[in-house]
C-alpha cells in the first residue's frame, strides 16, 4: 500500500449535478499537470460522456463482484446506481503524479475526507437552481434524470459550508483561474503567473 506523502493532495471537485464541476475540473487538473481518478458505475453513458474517460461503466454484476472483492475504497447507491472509487487508482496516481482530482457527489467526498483527512481538499462549486436545470437540458440529458438532480439540488447546496473552500460557478474561465489561485497554496506549485 502506498504511503502518502507531505506533499501529495486529493482535489475533490463535488457540488450539485449541473455545477459545471466536470469542465472546471478538467482545466484545473490540466493546469496542474493532475490526472483524473475515475469511478466506477453502473449506470448507462449519458450524452456526451466516455467510458473510461468520465467513468468506467460496468454492469450491476461486475460492480458488486468488485465490491466482494473489497475493491472499492468508497461506494454510493445514488437513484438506483452504484458508483464507486477504487483506492489503489487513487494511490498509483499519487504515487506518479503526487495530485489527482475527483468529481464526486458530496457522500464520496465525505467518505474520502474520513480516510485521507486533511489530504483532501473539497472544492463545492454550484450555481443557482435554474441555471443548473438549464445546463443540463442544454447537455441533451432526458427530463427524468434532470428532475431526478434537481431533487438533490437542496441537499447538495446544504454541505456548501463543510467543504474547505465554495465557488460560485457562472463563468469558466474565472472559476477556474480562482480554483487555480486557491489550490496554489496547498500544491506549492508556483505554476500562477501573478503579473
Amino acid at each position: 500500500m502506498y504511503e502518502l506523502k507531505d506533499r501529495d493532495k486529493i482535489i475533490v471537485f463535488t457540488g450539485p449535478d449541473g455545477s459545471g464541476r466536470k469542465s472546471v475540473a478538467e482545466a484545473v487538473g490540466h493546469t496542474f499537470g493532475m490526472d483524473k481518478v475515475i469511478s466506477f458505475v453502473t449506470r448507462n453513458p449519458r450524452p456526451g460522456e466516455v467510458n473510461g474517460q468520465d467513468y468506467h461503466f460496468i454492469t450491476h454484476e461486475a460492480y458488486r463482484e468488485m465490491e466482494r472483492q473489497g475493491e472499492f475504497l468508497e461506494s454510493v447507491e445514488i437513484s438506483g446506481h452504484l458508483y464507486g472509487i477504487r483506492s489503489v487508482d487513487i494511490e498509483n496516481n499519487l504515487y506518479q503524479k503526487g495530485s489527482v482530482y475527483l468529481i464526486l457527489n458530496y457522500e464520496g467526498a465525505s467518505i474520502l475526507k474520513k480516510i485521507y483527512g486533511d489530504k483532501v481538499i473539497r472544492l463545492f462549486l454550484y450555481a443557482d437552481r435554474r441555471t443548473v436545470e438549464e445546463r443540463e437540458r442544454n447537455a441533451g440529458l432526458t427530463e427524468d434524470v434532470i428532475t431526478a438532480h434537481l431533487n438533490y439540488y437542496d441537499l447538495e447546496m446544504g454541505n456548501r459550508t463543510t467543504c474547505e473552500h465554495a465557488f460560485e460557478n457562472y463563468d469558466l474561465g474565472q472559476t477556474t483561474y480562482e480554483i487555480t489561485n486557491t489550490l496554489e497554496a496547498y500544491l506549492q506549485r508556483d505554476l500562477v503567473d501573478k503579473d
